[in-house]
């Protein structure tokens, strides 16, 4: 017979895998208050600046091509639909009488 072995718990149960000590977590570069910002130079801000609104333009431009080529799909389609008699048979008003 074989016996069951114990598998190592998620919280630390055997040999402390699951905790890990908090050291150089709390004072990582030494600079505590000071921000992403004041830690780059002003060329690698305006580098980061720049790209971003280069991004952004893109994004826009992306989005203004997409919408560009869905409003010329429904154009096609709705001038497909027009010459085809089957659709406008059903989709016109049954009641003829109003055009004689």
């Amino acid at each position: 017979m074989s016996k069951k072995r114990k598998q190592p718990s998620a919280y630390g149960g055997a040999g402390g895998q699951g905790r890990r000590s908090g050291a150089g977590t709390s004072a990582g570069s030494g600079a505590s208050g000071a921000s992403l910002k004041d830690l780059l130079s002003p060329s690698v801000l305006d580098q980061l600046k720049t790209s971003a609104e280069q991004w952004k333009q893109a994004e826009q431009e992306r989005l203004e091509q997409k919408r560009r080529a869905e409003e010329e799909a429904k154009r096609q389609e709705r001038k497909r639909l027009e010459n085809d008699f089957e659709y406008l048979l059903h989709t016109s008003d049954p009641n003829w009488s109003k055009y004689k």
